[in-house]
């Protein structure tokens, strides 16, 4: 049997934006909900936020949905970190909250909105132990005081190792299910096919499953991701030989300065430091 990786943009919302059962217990099991606060069921919500008017900015997430209790549920696989990322997650998520409300609506009405973003790389590499990031609207001395509303749990795939996580079956499952599964995957853990659950989402991701225009999408899905790495690491590259060239500049621009107090005549710092002599002078507040 061949598996194609859960972690694509098509395999992923084959899994998750089609299948509601796999969906809430994935939410259930990664999410940081209380044992009265699990989700029970869910309808799917479109996965494009749409701006309230012409000038606003469109956003389309892969996941979206609501449960019983009004509760929005927001779920992102992102394959590429750049610290952009955390601000569309806000982003996305506030408006998804604020869209709640109408003229007819009360601000008591308003409903949380969970975000669960799933990250195919490492972005907080000084935490090495720690995968999964929960943040909240807490108070700055007090952090068990919270303003109930958004809430944004971000997980690094890297960093997962199944020890990690002993109290919660599910998210290990799940967790094991999108790191290890994919098209090189020559034997699945015995685990993830005796769970209904994973074992469900085993047979969505199966290459035989998808149709022809399906693997086309999923190759070119990978094809462009390989592209907007390379950009990524070239666009990564010229920021710190900008840095290294800014930092020269400034370095020669301080000692210009050291040499002026000094008393050294602007010719010879000109030579000292490769500076223009009109960039000296400006240094200097007697000339």
């Amino acid at each position: 049997m061949r598996y194609l990786d859960p972690k694509a943009d098509l395999t992923f919302k084959k899994i998750f934006g089609e299948h509601k059962d796999l969906l809430i217990s994935l939410l259930n099991a990664l999410l940081p909900l209380a044992d009265d606060e699990q989700i029970k069921s869910v309808e799917y919500l479109s996965p494009e936020l749409v701006p309230d008017n012409y000038v606003g900015k469109n956003s389309i997430v892969d996941v979206r949905c609501r449960d019983v209790k009004n509760r929005q549920f927001i779920v992102e696989m992102q394959m590429l970190w750049t610290e952009a990322f955390k601000q569309r997650v806000l982003f996305n998520a506030s408006k998804a909250f604020v869209r709640q409300l109408d003229k007819k609506r009360k601000y008591e009405m308003l409903q949380p909105v969970y975000s669960l973003n799933l990250v195919n790389e490492t972005f907080m590499k000084e935490y090495p132990d720690e995968f999964i990031h929960n943040y909240n609207v807490v108070h700055e001395l007090h952090s068990d005081e919270i303003i109930d509303g958004l809430h944004f749990t971000f997980v690094e795939l890297p960093k997962f190792q199944a020890h990690s996580i002993k109290e919660k079956k599910m998210a290990v499952l799940w967790l094991r299910f999108l790191t290890e599964i994919d098209e090189h995957t020559k034997e699945v853990p015995q685990e993830l096919l005796d769970n209904p659950e994973t074992s469900k989402a085993l047979k969505a991701v199966e290459e035989s499953a998808m149709s022809k225009n399906e693997l086309l999408a999923y190759d070119d899905f990978w094809d462009k991701l390989g592209a907007e790495r390379l950009l990524l690491v070239d666009s990564n590259r010229r920021s710190m030989e900008e840095g290294r060239a800014e930092g020269r500049a400034e370095g020669r621009v301080e000692i210009a300065r050291n040499l002026l107090n000094m008393g050294m005549s602007i010719d010879d710092i000109a030579k000292a430091t490769g500076l223009q002599r009109q960039e000296i002078e400006r240094l200097n507040p007697v000339v």
